[in-house]
């Protein structure tokens, strides 16, 4: 088994060359210190996962051959992930997790009381490829733009539900405990400060939320994440 997974931006198919870029190269041949023959694990979120053996090393490229499909495409439940910005660290600890557990879609949204306004999406985008990397899955969700929530609301698609997790609810069970059926979702996590009166009002009158509360206490953003992931999972997702 290969001890090496790289997500590439090309197709995969027996035989067909893989060029590598100079970072690719960088990682696989001076930080990894692979050679010419070594066996890599290839993903490129649509073809399954590929083992590859390495046929060019150099210092700024090469190319790996696939041989054989290790694994076929999977998908993760249609369930996106709205979050409000935090701190660098605790923001990337969101895509992270995200990623593992299981979801379609990141989506960053500034909110009333969001604390941080900017996102460097590329950086972002690159953790998460770095995050499936790590945890064995096969596919790579997008992590979109910054989108202001008032924005993303009333372009909100009719048929996608919304687990809404308000920290004013701890301690209460929520719609969301009720909730039944299967179909596309999204769980919105709120910042630092939570949501605003407005923002709140907002979503309880959109048909396709259902709030929810995380426990008796009041978690910090990033934990909310985790545990609203893992709630939903357990109800709706490939957990059950």
């Amino acid at each position: 088994m290969a001890r090496v997974r790289l997500y590439v931006d090309h197709p995969l198919a027996e035989g067909q060359p893989v060029p590598l870029s100079r970072e690719e190269a960088h990682y696989l041949f001076g930080v990894m210190r692979l050679g010419q023959g070594a066996e890599v694990a290839v993903f490129n979120g649509q073809d399954g996962e590929w083992t590859a053996r390495v046929a060019e090393a150099g210092k700024r490229g090469g190319s790996l051959e696939p041989v054989a499909q290790a694994a076929p495409q999977s998908l993760p439940p249609d369930v996106w992930l709205l979050f409000a910005p935090v701190k660098k660290a605790r923001t990337d600890f969101i895509v992270e997790k995200a990623v593992e557990m299981g979801v379609r879609r990141l989506v960053p949204v500034a909110t009333d009381f969001t604390n941080s306004e900017r996102i460097r999406q590329d950086r972002l985008q690159a953790h998460a490829k770095e995050a499936a990397e790590q945890c064995g899955a096969t596919f790579v969700p997008e992590v979109t733009e910054l989108a202001k929530l008032p924005a993303l609301l009333s372009d909100w698609p009719e048929e996608r539900r919304l687990m809404f997790c308000d920290e004013a609810r701890a301690g209460g069970a929520g719609a969301f405990a009720s909730a039944t059926g299967d179909g596309p979702w999204a769980i919105l996590v709120g910042p630092e400060g939570g949501f605003s009166e407005a923002e709140r009002s907002r979503l309880d009158a959109m048909p396709q939320a259902h709030v929810a509360a995380l426990g008796p206490r009041i978690l910090r953003a990033d934990t909310a994440a985790v545990a609203a992931l893992t709630l939903w999972q357990t109800r709706f997702g490939d957990w059950r």
